[in-house]
Formats: C-alpha cells, sequence, structure tokens
C-alpha cells in the first residue's frame, strides 16, 4: 500500500469472491476513472465512470453481469453516489434500467437521496433513463449454480438454512428451485487531485435473495461513505455489513488517524472468514483495498 500526498488516487474492485480473472475488467475501470479525472477534475464522475464500464462488462454482479432473482427471471439492482460536494443519490430495486449508478447519480440532483422499486424506476422513465432487460448466458449459468447450492447440504447463504427461501418465497410464480451464491457488488473510491473525494458502487444484489432484498450497497455508511478524510466502498453480504455500518466506521478510524491498511483489516476483521467482505477506501495520503476473499481490484496513484 502506498503512503502519497495528495495526487489522485482511484481504487476500483469487482466484488468479494469474484473471479481474480476478472481483474482485467477493473483495470480497464481504473483507467476511466483517470480518463474522466483528465476531462471534469470531479472525484464523483470517475468513480462513476468507473463503475459504468463495471456494470457494462457482464462479468460483474451490477448492470449487465446482474444475477437473476430466484424466479430466473427477474433482476433487481442497487446502486449509490457520494462525494465531498454534498450530492448523495442511491436506488434499490430497479428493473429493466441500464447503468442504475448513473440513476443514481440522477437522484442526487433531486430533492431526495434515494428512490426504490417502482418510484425509482418510474423516475428512470420520466428522465428517460436507458431501459436494460435483456439475459445474457453467464447470469443464467450463475442462476443455475445458485439452485445447485440450494439443492445441496451446504449453505447458500452464511448463517441462513436453505429452505428458509421457500418457506418465504414471494415472487409471482411457484417455487422451482431444487441456486455458488452471488453476494459481490462493484465499486470505486477517487481521490482528485483538488482533494475532494467520491465513491460510486452498484449490485444485482445478492443471491439467493427474496423479491425486494436491499443489502448495504445503496445504504449510506454501510456500503459506501465519502467525507473530507476519504471515501470508503464495501462488498459482501450485505445483511452482515449493515450491521456493523462497516464503510462510515471505516472511515470514522482513518479520521481519527489509523493508517488506511490498519483501518481496511480491521473492518474485514469484523466478520467471520465465512462470511465474504472486502474494502477499498482512499484517504489524503492512501489508497488500498483489503478483503478475505478473492477479489479483483485495480488501484492506480499519481503525484
Amino acid at each position: 500500500m502506498n503512503k502519497e500526498q495528495g495526487g489522485l488516487a482511484v481504487v476500483v474492485h469487482g466484488g468479494a469472491g469474484s473471479s481474480p480473472d476478472y481483474k482485467d475488467g477493473c483495470e480497464l475501470a481504473a483507467r476511466r476513472a483517470v480518463e474522466e479525472i483528465g476531462i471534469s477534475g470531479d472525484a464523483l464522475e470517475a468513480a462513476i465512470a468507473a463503475v459504468n464500464v463495471l456494470e457494462d462488462d457482464g462479468r460483474f454482479n451490477a448492470g449487465r453481469g446482474s444475477v437473476l432473482c430466484l424466479d430466473g427471471a427477474t433482476v433487481e439492482m442497487d446502486a449509490s453516489v457520494m462525494d465531498t460536494r454534498g450530492r448523495l443519490g442511491a436506488v434499490a430495486c430497479v428493473q429493466g434500467i441500464e447503468n442504475p449508478v448513473l440513476l443514481a447519480r440522477a437522484v442526487a440532483d433531486t430533492p431526495h437521496w434515494f428512490l426504490a422499486g417502482e418510484g425509482a424506476n418510474r423516475f428512470a422513465a420520466a428522465i428517460r433513463h436507458p431501459k436494460w432487460d435483456k439475459i445474457s448466458e453467464h447470469q443464467r449459468e450463475q442462476h443455475r449454480q445458485i439452485r445447485e447450492a440450494l439443492a445441496s447440504s451446504k449453505q447458500a447463504m452464511p448463517g441462513v438454512d436453505n429452505q428458509t427461501f421457500l418457506r418465504f418465497w414471494n415472487y409471482g410464480s411457484t417455487p422451482d428451485m431444487p441456486a455458488g451464491a452471488a453476494c459481490d457488488t462493484v465499486g470505486a473510491v477517487v481521490r482528485a487531485p483538488d482533494g475532494h473525494f467520491g465513491v460510486a458502487a452498484s449490485t444485482g444484489g445478492s443471491a439467493p435473495s427474496l423479491l425486494g432484498r436491499v443489502g448495504d450497497t445503496p445504504i449510506i455508511g454501510a456500503g459506501f461513505y465519502a467525507g473530507p478524510h476519504g471515501a470508503v466502498a464495501a462488498t459482501g453480504i450485505g445483511e452482515y455489513i449493515v450491521r456493523h455500518l462497516l464503510a462510515h466506521r471505516v472511515y470514522s478510524w482513518i479520521e481519527d488517524g489509523m493508517p488506511l491498511e490498519q483501518a481496511l483489516k480491521r473492518g474485514i476483521d469484523l466478520f467471520d472468514k465465512d462470511v465474504p467482505v472486502g474494502l477499498i477506501a482512499v484517504s489524503r495520503t492512501e489508497a488500498g483495498a483489503w478483503s478475505n476473499q478473492d477479489m479483483p481490484q485495480a488501484k492506480i496513484v499519481q503525484p
């Protein structure tokens, strides 16, 4: 982990538990963030640009690669943005749209900070946000793996009996699950040369999950946080992350002067090792990442 005095810093992750083979996607996203800094000089727009790349990639659990819900047909997505200029926006349980992180950015320009479900989708239609409802073979293969996990004796979600999803089934279709589990999120944190910070995150949610499930990604302080001392983004199983308000807790340690690497490791150590979780962060002088699982990532630091 490099110590830097100011300057540009970008850290991108592709989700705790995602394949290390996806690192090339993170590297491309990080380079795109640097390009955006050269154009706008804006930390938030740079973070969003990076997340856009990951949403469009198709391999990550966000945007075009979002996991299918248990009915094998529905896709629900969450996203969030925040910076040190006062911009804050999030969406949850949106369906049939492209690049939910851009919709979260649009929410930041409204009187609200968070829109969910049908209201968020109607907002998308009102501002003519692009639609996307195609399902790829990659998504279908992920769903087949989830079904297989649910049919086995292994817990598809740590600490949850597989039959729970059948007992509380709330989809419009009849249960057909004899599902590993997806919990990865994509995210980016940026320190711009002017000293401002930005964070953006996007996810297709956790799998398996009930319809309408919201994790940590759109919850301020849990999945993301940005303040005058840095920016933090989390990835993993949201049901565990929100209980610790992980992103804000790690930010607070950084604010108090704790070295960034120590703060990230301390945050990961709050969780049992069978709970996938990862963190990325930038501070005024440092940038880095930490995870208890494989987590594709990329970092670019420039003086």
